[in-house]
């Protein structure tokens, strides 16, 4: 099935909060409390907070299709937008997420690829993303992609403090 990407905006909102609780529940349901997954997906994938972070300059969404079917998504940040600060040569990938029905097909690939095209699009020199240290599935796809380890940053669900390695690749 041939795959596509479709630049998101706020007339995509219900699709977009659907498929984030969809997918990040997917990825980490089994490793934290019901009540601080709840919580943690009330508050990120509330609708006025994703109206703004679809209205945020240098912050763009993409939905993947495989087919007609919506497979994922990916959020890019650049400048202003970025959520920790790496310089401004520099391009983050916040949100790589894949439906559990479409994983293990390459589209995780995809979406990197993608995200190096607009960072060198807009001339940046580095690409970099945040992972959880558990998540060993992504850091073995990561580590395959060409991303090495070069930081940490706290990340919260409820109470719960966790790490998230910070990952970079430099674009040649």
């Amino acid at each position: 099935m041939a795959i596509t990407l479709k630049k998101c905006g706020s007339e995509n909102l219900k699709e977009l909060q659907a498929i984030g609780i969809e997918t990040f529940t997917d990825t980490f349901a089994a490793h934290n409390t019901p009540e601080d997954l709840q919580d943690y997906l009330e508050k990120a994938y509330d609708p006025e907070k994703l109206k703004a972070e679809l209205a945020t300059v240098g912050s763009t969404f993409w939905f993947l299709y495989d087919g007609q079917e919506l497979a994922g998504y990916l959020k890019v940040n650049v400048d202003a937008a970025l959520t920790e600060d790496m310089g401004p040569d520099s391009l983050e990938v916040e949100r790589i997420y894949i439906r559990p029905a479409f994983k293990r097909r390459g589209h995780g690939k995809y979406l990197i690829d993608k995200a190096i095209e607009i960072a060198r699009a807009q001339g940046k020199t580095t690409i970099w993303l945040g992972v959880w240290e558990h998540n060993l599935n992504a850091l073995a796809f990561y580590a395959k992609m060409g991303f090495v380890r070069t930081g940490a940053h706290s990340f919260f669900m409820g109470d719960d403090e966790q790490t998230d390695f910070i990952m970079t690749k430099q674009l040649g």
